[in-house]
């Protein structure tokens, strides 16, 4: 199936071209009417008077239909048709009516097959060439036969002939060439302008600052992180003086300006803002524009906090494979210790000492092994209700808790969630950990309680203590790899199991309680509310 040609697709049709030729129309049109209504009519010879006074007003009043029509939101091709075929009409009757100007009008003629022969497709310009040949063929037979005047000689009608057909190709092939030209700078003009707009949709989503300052240091473009990191600050679109929204950053971008180098430390625009880290470069080699680009120092130093926790994890994960092997020969010679029978009490207490201290040790290198493995979650559905009360009663059998308490406080019915049991796990014995160690009074046994229930349609879980609670200081950086308040800590509990928590699509959050302890709340999703990964 071939392609439609431009000429049928109105987007494409040459308005102005063809109102230009419309205008051309109406002035042979009063061309024809002086040499038949003026004094011009000496210039023509022997004239049929009658007929050229009625074809010169006829033709007139379609000239100016045909430039109205022109001008219209009509089918184009129809009216490009239909004003060559009045052409070739006029110009046939004005040469039997006006022989002594006939030249001069099929040479006005040539014009308006040409023009015709570019606006349409090839078969329809050659058709309308045809036309107009059979036209001053048939004139030059009327002159012959009819009148018994004296035709125009046979070698000059066979030049017209030949001039229209071949012009109207030429035509054609001129036409189509522009047509080709103007669709595909129009292409071309389409794609740079989606270009431009991709630009600046991807400029104005940076999370970057963008700036562009001119040699006043007049703020011409900035994008909308710019804006936000700049606050209050944001320049005044009367005024916009990078000077007048933000003092320092305008003489830090003079000093560049002047050679001297960039001053690298991170720059408060306002007091309530975050601090922002300037870079500097410009626009084109010889103009006076400078970018500006300001990076949000906290995300500077989260990138820079994950590439250290990313090459800590490696290291730390190499380390800890060369410590289980001496730390488990450890803990097997203690085993044998224990078993001897020649020890005293003090040696024993010595080797439980030991002992202790291997499985402290041994929990370090499995937290850090698991912050380097980053195991992908495999959830499943589990009845929350059953899992709290059996994690609960082996916790109390296999570790000894002593004279603290620890409880589950469970709903009477089932409470379904979609979690890796595993991760769950691993998270609660993190919590109760923490809240056996940290959440008592002084001289106080330590009371956990590990509660389960729905809160719009999630489940919940939450380990609470009655210990001190947590100060506020502290909150912001609870789940922040390597912090620790504690000289036993490792600072990476909490950090694993914030990342157990978000690997299920689970959030873990700390909640203060008012009536004094420490509850850390566990949002696990409802067997519908998995997103697929």
């Amino acid at each position: 199936m071939t392609q439609p040609s431009l000429i049928d697709r109105i987007e494409y049709l040459p308005r102005r071209e063809l109102q230009a030729f419309g205008l051309y129309r109406v002035l042979e049109a009063a061309l024809i009417a002086a040499l038949a209504l003026s004094p011009l009519r000496e210039l023509a010879g022997p004239a049929n008077l009658a007929l050229a006074g009625f074809l010169a007003a006829a033709y007139l009043a379609a000239a100016f239909v045909l430039l109205a029509l022109g001008r219209s939101q009509r089918p184009l091709s129809l009216v490009v048709l239909a004003g060559a075929l009045t052409d070739i009409v006029a110009a046939t009757l004005a040469t039997h009516a006006l022989p002594g100007v006939g030249a001069g009008i099929a040479m006005m003629l040539l014009f308006n097959v040409v023009a015709a022969a570019m606006l349409l497709r090839l078969r329809y310009g050659l058709a309308v060439a045809v036309l107009a040949s059979l036209a001053l063929v048939g004139e030059y037979i009327w002159t012959l036969l009819g009148s018994g005047g004296q035709p125009r000689s046979l070698a000059e009608l066979t030049m017209f002939v030949a001039s229209y057909l071949a012009l109207a190709w030429l035509g054609h092939q001129i036409g189509q060439r522009a047509r080709t030209s103007q669709q595909l700078a129009d292409s071309r003009g389409a794609q740079v302008a989606n270009l431009v707009e991709i630009n600046e949709l991807i400029i104005r989503r940076m999370r970057t600052g963008v700036l562009v300052v001119d040699g006043d240091t007049r703020i011409t473009l900035a994008n909308e992180a710019a804006m936000l990191l700049l606050g209050d600050a944001a320049p005044d679109p009367h005024d916009g003086r990078l000077a007048t929204a933000a003092p320092e950053l305008a003489r830090r971008l003079q000093r560049w300006r002047e050679g001297a180098g960039t001053d690298g430390s991170p720059l408060q625009l306002r007091p309530d803002q975050a601090e922002v880290q300037p870079r500097f470069a410009r626009l084109l080699a010889d103009s006076d524009l400078s970018l500006v680009f300001l990076d949000d120092a906290t995300v500077v130093s989260r990138r820079a906090e994950s590439l250290t926790l990313a090459a800590m994890g490696r290291f730390s994960a190499s380390l800890a494979h060369e410590i289980r092997n001496p730390l488990a020969a450890i803990s097997y010679a203690v085993q044998l210790l224990q078993e001897s029978r020649g020890m005293d009490d003090a040696d024993r207490r010595l080797l439980q000492i030991i002992h202790q201290q291997c499985m402290r040790t041994n929990g370090i290198v499995e937290n850090v092994l698991g912050m380097a493995r980053r195991e992908r979650a495999k959830p499943e559905h589990v009845d929350l209700t059953g899992f709290v009360q059996r994690f609960v009663e082996d916790y109390r059998a296999t570790m000894p808790i002593e004279t603290d308490t620890l409880e589950a406080g469970l709903p009477a019915r089932a409470v379904p969630a979609l979690v890796d049991p595993a991760h769950l796990q691993q998270i609660l014995t993190a919590l109760v950990q923490n809240a056996l160690r940290y959440g008592r009074m002084p001289d106080e046994p330590a009371r956990v309680k590990v509660r389960v229930s729905t809160q719009d349609r999630n489940a919940v879980v939450e380990v609470m203590d009655r210990g001190p609670g947590i100060p506020e200081g502290t909150v912001a950086q609870l789940f922040r790899p390597f912090f620790t308040t504690s000289e036993h800590g490792t600072g990476l509990g909490l950090y694993i199991a914030g990342e157990l928590a978000r690997a299920n699509q689970a959030t873990l959050r700390y909640v203060p309680v008012p009536g004094g302890g420490a509850c850390f709340r566990i949002t696990l999703p409802g067997p519908g509310g998995m997103l697929p990964l």
